[in-house]
């Protein structure tokens, strides 16, 4: 049976572990075959290696996505190892915990570039490539906080906003040519970015307001990036999809 993705290449970046590493090994599985991209390099490739035990077809790329010259080295490698380009998941991101007083000017263009300008970059070089394969997907990863306001986490904040509305313009600048441009914002997911970066006490908090009582999965964010990448969402563009276990509808 022939799946979801099948004949599609997709380009994922932050691909080395956590929500990334879960879309690259389920579009692997639906057929794609997968440009994983991130700056973790050993990570980055026994995701592959991985990928390529399942049977799969995947090919990792170092990527720094605040670098142009980055991007469009990693374009270029899907087209000479793939022949084309259908889908970009721009997933790669960092956290950030700090108020407006406290962020530094450092911090703050270090959040941005990653978060907000590297979501431009991976779109303005991947876009000529989807053009060239007839029209294709292309999913922004932002967050709750995209969208609802906390304390203390203002650069964090700024940049899932601007994911949020970059997602909206470029749907409607492409919308004619195929390109469907959606943002998928997670609430608090278990990934090393939440381990890692989230204190307990702020973890907890989160979940005790998420009317599921739990964090979510990576695999439950790439089930829902899934659908957008397919042609099951041949309908829909500039749209915004949360997967927060019920935060935000109260």
């Amino acid at each position: 049976m022939a799946g979801r993705l099948t004949g599609k290449v997709a380009l994922i970046s932050g691909a080395a572990r956590g929500q990334g590493a879960a879309e690259a090994k389920l579009f692997a599985r639906e057929g794609a075959r997968v440009i994983a991209g991130d700056i973790l390099v050993e990570e980055g490739q026994a995701l592959v290696r991985s990928i390529r035990d399942t049977g799969g077809e995947a090919t990792f790329v170092k990527l720094d996505v605040t670098s142009e010259e980055s991007w469009k080295a990693t374009v270029e490698t899907a087209l000479s190892t793939y022949g084309r380009l259908d889908i970009l998941v721009n997933n790669a991101g960092i956290l950030s915990l700090t108020g407006v007083e406290e962020t530094t000017l450092e911090q703050w263009n270090r959040v941005l570039a990653i978060n907000a300008t590297g979501v431009f970059l991976g779109m303005k070089y991947s876009i000529p490539a989807l053009r060239k394969s007839g029209g294709g997907s292309i999913i922004n990863i932002s967050s709750i906080w995209g969208i609802g306001g906390v304390g203390a986490s203002i650069a964090y904040q700024a940049s899932k906003g601007a994911v949020r509305t970059m997602t909206k313009s470029a749907a409607m600048q492409y919308v004619k040519e195929g390109i469907r441009v959606n943002s998928v914002h997670p609430g608090i997911i278990t990934t090393p970015m939440v381990t890692e970066g989230v204190p307990e006490e702020m973890r907890k908090a989160i979940i005790a307001a998420t009317p599921m009582g739990r964090e979510g999965k990576p695999e439950e964010v790439a089930n829902v990036v899934l659908f957008l990448a397919s042609d099951e969402a041949s309908f829909v563009t500039g749209a915004e999809y949360l997967v927060d276990g019920g935060y935000l509808a109260q």
